[in-house]
């Protein structure tokens, strides 16, 4: 199993879940010192590797996952969590932050899967846990970049996952709502600096502890989608889905 985004957050509490299930762990994450820290707290895994990776560098992943396949073997799961938010309205932010985010939320997470299919597809057998957001499903203002590499992960996977049924592929999307995580400290700002403060909803959110055991939940269930939010972000999901009219003047205006 393959976490990237394993530094922190969701990714670090996934990594201690499946640590205890036993499984065969290979984290990645831009910062190494970090990954031996969570290395560190994982019990109970079969073996774990450290591999440091930068997804906003997607024409790195095809070599990153040459030199896993060859070093560690094939890869069963590949849990997609890395990723960057963003604090900053579309006309206060230079295009390189959307650059940077489509680069790192998306294009990374697409090149490493693409690396990944020939193996899993020869063996037929494979998953893809993808953890997106909420945000994957309405527009917020503040995240434009960041709304739209969470749906273009929708679109890629929801399509991936209809082309390769048949070899005995899965995919799980994750959409979480507010989890305490320090995704907003490192959201970016219109000029590309880190935001450095939490959000009030983020600090509110569910532990990641919680959220990585919905998430292997899921998994394991074989579950396509999984929704990890309060009421009030399942409210603003059934809002934009059978009220979009009414959810997009609930939204004009609405400050960072």
């Amino acid at each position: 199993m393959w976490i990237t985004g394993a530094s922190s957050g969701i990714g670090e509490a996934l990594a201690r879940h499946f640590a205890r299930l036993g499984s065969r762990l290979i984290l990645s994450a831009r910062r190494e010192n970090e990954l031996e820290r969570v290395r560190q707290t994982c019990s109970g895994a079969l073996s774990i590797s450290i591999r440091p990776l930068d997804l906003s560098k997607p024409e790195t992943m095809t070599a990153a996952a040459e030199s896993v396949l060859a070093g560690e073997g094939p890869v069963d799961v590949m849990v997609h969590n890395g990723g960057i938010s963003q604090r900053a309205f579309a006309f206060d932010s230079s295009y390189a932050i959307d650059d940077l985010i489509m680069r790192t939320n998306y294009l990374g997470p697409v090149a490493l899967t693409k690396a990944l299919l020939p193996s899993m597809r020869a063996r037929h057998e494979g998953q893809f846990i993808v953890v997106t957001s909420v945000l994957g499903k309405f527009g917020l203002p503040g995240r434009s970049a960041y709304c739209a590499s969470k749906h273009a992960l929708h679109g890629f996977f929801d399509t991936l996952r209809a082309e390769v049924s048949k070899d005995n592929i899965g995919v799980t999307l994750v959409l979480p709502g507010w989890v305490r995580t320090n995704i907003s400290i490192n959201a970016l700002t219109g000029n590309g600096s880190a935001q450095r403060k939490m959000d009030s909803g983020t600090a509110s959110g569910f532990s990641p502890e919680v959220c990585a055991e919905r998430i292997v939940a899921a998994a394991e269930a074989g579950r396509e989608e999984v929704q990890i939010v309060r009421l009030q972000e399942r409210a603003a999901l059934l809002l934009s889905r059978f009220g979009p009219g009414l959810f997009r003047r609930v939204i004009r205006g609405r400050q960072i």
